[in-house]
């Protein structure tokens, strides 16, 4: 299949991203994200793993643009999901439209129905720019924060319950649990392999802030926590509790657990994603977080 080619001002060139490229990527996000938020959340170990997920293949479904010194000043990529990042000072001379263009013509050539990306709502030139090519609002994603100025309380666990720590030899059980767990809304599950990757195989995992809740020898619930460099914050990757158990309390318990940890750490803060079609807002703004930012995932669809 012919790799597809994105239509680039005058000045720039294209060429794919190889693993070679995760540094200058990471630092291209980091950028990104400090227009926007006013500061870096990503790490690069998450764009390894984006780069290693299983059926991408960097040669025909990345596109890195570099300028005439040649740095990188751009990017894109789609798998099921589509990203782009422009980086702001190359902004306004037609890169995220072209890139944008490049996105849905890879999707339509891999033979997919619709292309999503998620944008940052206070982007709002990238949130015209989608809707201006048809783009509609899919879910709303929010950044959720607590702040550890406080020692944060731990609840007694429920009867039978106990808590501790990550520990090696849970990755395979952890895995199972969470994919379990969140087939009421993922659109797939994820092999051991691609879970791994994005979280107790990245350099930031934290398998001491990790908890995991049992009821005798059964594991029921986890919260897989990472250590990203450079913010000062602690970061929940993922919440889960086995359907059997919920409405225990058992994800309050573990989320304190984990922010207790981190502010033993000297850290200030504690984050974490989610979005509408998961239902767990009210559970995180029950246990004292509190909405830092918001994204919107748009979809377009491609049609035959």
């Amino acid at each position: 299949m012919t790799s597809l080619v994105p239509d680039l001002p005058s000045g720039y060139r294209s060429r794919s991203a190889t693993v070679d490229d995760v540094p200058a990527i990471h630092a291209l996000v980091v950028e990104c994200e400090r227009e926007v938020y006013g500061r870096g959340r990503s790490d690069a170990g998450a764009v390894a793993a984006d780069l290693a997920r299983p059926g991408l293949v960097a040669g025909s479904d990345t596109v890195l643009v570099l300028d005439r010194g040649g740095r990188l000043v751009a990017r894109a990529g789609v798998d099921r999901r589509s990203e782009v990042d422009v980086r702001p000072g190359h902004r306004g001379r037609g890169l995220g439209a072209a890139l944008l263009g490049w996105t849905v013509a890879r999707a339509r050539q891999a033979g997919a129905d619709r292309v999503v990306q998620t944008v940052p709502d206070a982007d709002t030139g990238a949130v015209a720019l989608l809707r201006a090519h048809g783009y509609e609002p899919l879910v709303t994603a929010w950044l959720l924060e607590v702040d550890l100025s406080v020692e944060p309380s731990v609840p007694e666990p429920p009867v039978g319950v106990t808590v501790r720590s990550f520990q090696a030899g849970d990755e395979v059980a952890a895995h199972l649990l969470v994919q379990d767990a969140f087939d009421e809304w993922q659109e797939r599950r994820q092999s051991y392999e691609e879970w791994a990757a994005h979280t107790v195989e990245r350099a930031a995992f934290a398998p001491g802030r990790s908890a995991l809740a049992f009821a005798g020898d059964q594991l029921v619930g986890v919260a897989l926590a990472l250590d990203v460099p450079g913010t000062g914050e602690g970061y929940v990757e993922q919440v889960a509790v086995r359907r059997d158990h919920r409405g225990r309390g058992i994800a309050r318990l573990l989320l304190r657990h984990t922010f207790r940890a981190f502010r033993h750490a000297g850290l200030d803060a504690c984050t974490l994603w989610t979005h509408s079609d998961t239902g767990a807002l009210d559970l995180y703004l029950r246990v004292g977080m509190t909405v830092r930012h918001s994204s919107t995932v748009f979809r377009k669809e491609l049609g035959a």
